[in-house]
């Protein structure tokens, strides 16, 4: 795997999944709705702990910074 996320990009799931689970652990989300994005916080996390993006990858997209 070629890492293909760049730092903005981690940054901004790292705090949709941080939201995410504040909106849960704040009883301001349940059931079904709750479920789904927790799955998608999970992600969102997993992603940018690993620096990739499987969906990024199908669609040739890198936003990781470039070394000159």
């Amino acid at each position: 795997m070629k890492e293909n996320m760049g730092r903005n990009d981690k940054m901004i799931r790292l705090g949709a999944a941080a939201l995410i689970a504040i909106l849960f652990f704040m009883n301001l989300i349940s059931g079904t709705v709750a479920i789904i994005l927790g799955v998608i916080a999970i992600i969102f996390a997993a992603t940018s702990f690993i620096n990739f993006c499987p969906i990024y990858a199908a669609l040739g997209i890198n936003t990781k910074e470039r070394n000159n």
